[in-house]
């Protein structure tokens, strides 16, 4: 019986990794949909105003999460290239929210 090591850190294993299948896809497609669809119903619910902009950064984030993850393959790769990823989103969000403050549009009800 031959058994096998695991890849030293750093290096790829030699064994290819398997990629979901086209029905993974389709779900992910279809989760992304829904979320969108939600993103939208979010704006038309007036009970919502108060916390809309912050849940509409949520809501992107986790498609920007889910696209990258499935679609981009970054799953599959190293944590270095994950945390550039995770860096500029973070970054973006951060910049959104700054001039979305600057401009004054988390004030729902005015000054």
């Amino acid at each position: 019986m031959a058994t096998t090591s695991p890849a030293p850190p750093g290096t790829h294993a030699t064994s290819a990794h398997e990629h979901p299948s086209t029905g993974t896809y389709v779900k992910v497609a279809v989760i992304l949909c829904v979320v969108t669809a939600l993103e939208f119903a979010v704006i038309y619910i007036r009970a919502l105003s108060p916390i809309v902009v912050p849940l509409l950064l949520v809501l992107s984030a986790g498609k920007f999460a889910l696209v990258v993850l499935f679609y981009m393959h970054l799953r599959y790769e190293s944590r270095a290239v994950s945390a550039i990823f995770a860096g500029s989103l973070t970054i973006a969000i951060g910049i959104a929210v700054a001039l979305l403050t600057l401009t004054g549009a988390f004030l729902v009800f005015g000054r």
